[in-house]
């Protein structure tokens, strides 16, 4: 007998009633239920390629990517598929098993779906899970992912409604919600969490744990990102959450969506290893994995390996490659396609997709 129920009628007072547990109590809870669905040893691993960078129209107030903000980033076009399968067949030789690709949108025009159908089509051939960030969708676009095979769609729904409009106007809450309902009609996985840290109050983030948890299906993914404060952006000079809190946020998260993978995203290059070790304690099972998040850093691959290692971790299905054998793998396979292309052509391993 399962010692939970998988609920989608949370309150918010009975969120912030979890929220409000001594640590001790908070953690025992959310790791028992870890334990009874997950192996609580195993960590899934995923890597997020930026495949078109930067000049991005919405004012996310927390996106250095963002064409409002100057925050010294270079815009790039979108990637060409070569470089892509370069990355993502690095990715998988050190033990990925998800291929996450992102492109800085408000959200993809008609006339780059083929070409994003066949980087999906492409990638899905490594045997890798296959996942994209591109902005909102409509049910058609959708559609089209899902015929390509297209695994799982990120679209995060960042904070609670209430606070939602402090940090994004260019975009409505109900915006966001109804990409989510075209990608679960159209039969993808739905990834979607939110970021902490933006100066939101703990409610907002009781508040963003109950929408997600109160969809018709939870989220398959629930990527919890730390703000990465980025110079140029608004919410640069904003004070550090406490780093207890958002423990409490994975634990409460874990809880909630108890067969979710929930996700260490953004942040991780800032957070102590005990920090970590306290996550996956209180229910986190997944990671982005490389030196980059689409912009911002991320720990070395083998500082990650070196942590796993330490706690008895394990990455889920994954061969346990050296990856300081796969960061020169990477590098030097990124550096022959690039060399080789331009030889060729004469031009970047770049798409000319014109913003």
């Amino acid at each position: 007998m399962s010692s939970f129920t998988v609920r989608h009628d949370w309150s918010r007072s009975e969120i912030e009633a979890l929220f409000a547990l001594p640590m001790n109590d908070l953690l025992f809870r959310a790791h028992s239920i870890h334990r009874e669905v997950f192996d609580p040893n195993e960590v899934q691993v995923s890597r997020l390629l930026s495949i078109k960078t930067g000049a991005c129209p919405e004012d996310c107030k927390y996106c250095p990517q963002s064409a409002r903000y100057d925050t010294g980033l270079e815009k790039e076009r979108l990637l060409e598929i070569e470089k892509v399968l370069t990355e993502a067949k690095a990715a998988r030789d050190a033990g990925a098993t998800r291929f996450c690709m992102g492109a800085a949108w408000r959200n993809p025009h008609e006339r780059d779906m083929p070409y994003l159908t066949d980087m999906v089509k492409e990638v899905k051939a490594l045997g890798l899970e296959t996942c994209m960030t591109l902005g909102m969708l409509s049910a058609h676009q959708a559609s089209q992912l899902a015929e390509a095979g297209l695994d799982y769609y990120n679209h995060n729904l960042d904070t609670s409604p209430e606070y939602y409009g402090d940090i994004i106007t260019t975009r409505t809450y109900q915006d966001r919600l109804d990409t989510l309902s075209n990608v679960r009609a159209a039969g993808m996985k739905v990834c979607s969490g939110g970021i902490v840290g933006m100066g939101e109050q703990a409610t907002d983030r009781a508040g963003l744990l109950q929408q997600l948890a109160n969809l018709e299906q939870h989220p398959d993914s629930v990527p919890i990102n730390m703000l990465v404060k980025v110079a140029g952006t608004p919410l640069d000079n904003l004070e550090d959450l406490d780093p207890l809190e958002f423990i409490r946020t994975i634990a409460v998260a874990r809880i909630l969506m108890p067969l979710s993978r929930v996700r260490l995203s953004a942040g991780r290059e800032k957070m102590s290893d005990e920090l970590q070790a306290m996550c996956f304690f209180a229910g986190a099972n997944s990671i982005f994995y490389g030196c980059k998040l689409l912009t911002t850093a991320n720990p070395e691959e083998s500082d990650d390996m070196s942590l796993f290692r330490r706690l008895g971790l394990k990455p889920e299905q994954g061969k346990a490659a050296m990856v300081e054998e796969d960061a020169a793998v990477l590098a030097k396979a990124s550096r022959g396609a690039a060399d080789k292309q331009e030889k060729d052509t004469g031009q970047a391993l770049f798409y000319d997709a014109t913003r």
